[in-house]
């Protein structure tokens, strides 16, 4: 019998082991896969992602919501720009005695994004679609603007200042009033930033030094010890009720990680052992059992090819589409997955031909420039600059990143051009952050200290995700911070975003991000080369059990549904 069919054991504690951070434990400002694990433990949101291994994975259901807004019920609006949210009962804050979950404590919550402390990094998801959000965080952070405020001027701010979309009808319904309709809400409901604040929180600096000792938990779990990149230790919550939670479970006592800067064999060693049972941010891998829905559940570009179109080098040339298309013919594809391959940590690497990967919305497989084998076509490459008026080359500038794969990846894709008549220069970056801050800023692109380089993106969720994967990467957007990283511009690819972001169905947007796909690549904005499934298959020790990935976090495992056998 399948291990995930047997009768889940009770008790024991989980050891996970490794060098991985939490880039915060405060559910407003966490952002890393590492922070959303411990943060699904004791933090829960009106809608979630179940722990299945088939596509449901990627739709949200309702967690403290009672059930699925929609016309019929009165929970969505016939305009699709109000939804009325009732919340289930039984969901408790681990209090004493226990206190109940309020709309007003998910009120609190969405305010606690926009705190100038450590505010939530992707808030623009928010502020894009909730009405009044953009006014309440740029008042939050002009009140505070060039200080650092206590605990209770921001309590004091927050309780003083309303967002006019949101509000509390009474405790038990939550009301949202959007710009415009988002067919995505759920998703963007579903992400951590979105969890309930206790009022507790009021007396706490967001992901200050007291955060971990006093935080409230209304999930399986709590917090019983932290130390910042050294051990983080969670019992049971006694608060918490399994009739009340239609997401997670409770199968072990405890669950200790002890965060070490250690090697991959160090982790594989201890796990192996039986001194930890899963890794914390190692990447061990191991052969598992596999459906054939999990290797198609959500994949991104990595890598794919970004031009500068703001570069002066060449008189221009990446301007020019054909230019552009021509390096397109140069790459060897095929040749690159085994650079993946190579690694041996059980990911799965294919050549990429869509700018929408599998798993994302608006993928549809077509191939807009094939070659034998995906192999490339030097000789295509050549015919297509003479065309365009370089029959003898050009010389452009590649920077790439030194870490993992990316030195080999870009050496290769130089010699493919370098045979299709491209003279490349590579230029290394050796810290990531000073790669994105190249990338991010028009200014430098417009200076040309880059023309191309094998970027990657990963988006925030799989499924109905065209706001977190094709509108950052091709939106028209020249602000410092931005993912369209080349300056791409085109206004019926503007259009079309828009167009799919407030279509009334999920199958309209659909069909419009494919269009926004098939553009992109009429105007070969970038090069698709290879799509990854984003992580590794995670080595556990014999004894755990209930071992299924999470899309929406990297595909680590949810330690709410693992159990041991036997449990210590």
């Amino acid at each position: 019998m399948p291990e995930h069919d047997q009768h889940p054991r009770h008790g024991g504690t989980l050891r996970y082991y490794g060098p991985g951070g939490l880039d915060h434990l405060d559910p407003a400002a966490a952002y890393y896969a590492f922070s959303h694990q411990v943060i699904r433990l004791f933090a829960r949101q009106l809608f979630s992602y179940p722990t299945t291994e088939d596509a449901t994975a990627l739709v949200p259901v309702p967690d403290v919501a009672a059930e699925l807004p929609t016309v019929d019920n009165g929970g969505l609006s016939e305009d699709g720009r109000t939804y009325t949210i009732r919340l289930r009962d039984g969901v408790r804050w681990d209090t004493s005695p226990p206190r109940p979950v309020t709309a007003g404590d998910f009120v609190r919550g969405f305010k606690r994004m926009a705190n100038p402390v450590a505010g939530a990094g992707a808030i623009a998801y928010y502020t894009s679609t909730i009405a009044g959000m953009a006014q309440f965080a740029e008042g939050y952070r002009a009140r505070f603007a060039g200080r650092t405020p206590t605990a209770a001027e921001l309590a004091d701010y927050q309780n003083g200042h309303e967002i006019s979309g949101l509000w509390a009808k009474d405790d038990r319904t939550l009301v949202i009033e959007l710009l415009r309709p988002a067919n995505d809400m759920l998703n963007l409901l579903a992400m951590p930033f979105a969890s309930a604040a206790p009022r507790e929180f009021d007396d706490l600096v967001p992901d200050g030094p007291d955060f971990a000792r006093l935080v409230r938990s209304n999930g399986p779990y709590r917090i019983t010890s932290y130390v910042r990149g050294s051990h983080l230790t969670m019992d049971h919550n006694p608060a918490w009720r399994a009739d009340a939670d239609p997401i997670r479970r409770r199968y072990v006592d405890r669950i200790d990680v002890r965060m070490a800067k250690v090697s991959d064999e160090r982790v594989r060693a201890e796990i192996e052992s039986g001194a930890a049972d899963l890794s914390w941010g190692a990447a061990v891998g191991r052969p598992r059992r596999r459906t054939e829905a999990d290797r198609h559940l959500g994949w991104a570009l990595n890598p794919y090819l970004a031009f500068n179109l703001h570069s002066p080098h060449e008189r221009g040339a990446l301007r020019k589409r054909a230019v552009r298309l021509a390096i397109a013919y140069a790459v060897d594809k095929a040749r690159l997955v085994r650079f993946f391959d190579d690694m041996n940590i059980g990911t799965v690497t294919r050549p990429a031909h869509t700018a929408i990967p599998p798993g994302n919305f608006g993928h549809r497989a077509y191939d807009p420039y094939p070659t034998p084998g995906d192999r490339g076509d030097r000789a295509r490459c050549r015919e297509l600059l003479a065309e365009a008026g370089y029959p003898d080359g050009l010389r452009l500038t590649m920077i790439y990143r030194i870490d993992a794969v990316h030195g080999q990846v870009a050496k290769a894709i130089a010699e493919d051009l370098t045979a299709g008549g491209v003279d490349v220069r590579l230029v290394e970056i050796d810290q990531t952050d000073e790669y994105y801050r190249i990338l991010q800023d028009p200014a430098r692109a417009a200076a040309g200290e880059w023309d191309i380089t094998p970027a990657a993106w990963m988006p925030d969720w799989f499924g109905n995700n065209g706001r977190s994967y094709v509108q950052p990467m091709f939106q028209s957007n020249t602000g410092v911070g931005t993912a369209n990283y080349g300056g791409y511009h085109n206004p019926l690819v503007d259009e079309l975003i828009d167009r799919a972001l407030s279509a009334p169905t999920e199958a309209e947007a659909e069909e419009l991000w494919h269009r926004v796909d098939r553009q992109v690549l009429q105007d070969v904005a970038i090069v698709p080369i290879l799509a990854c499934e984003p992580t590794i298959e995670h080595l556990t020790s014999s004894r755990v059990r209930g071992a299924i990935p999470l899309p929406h976090v990297d595909r680590w495992y949810d330690a709410a549904n693992l159990w041991l056998d036997p449990p210590d």
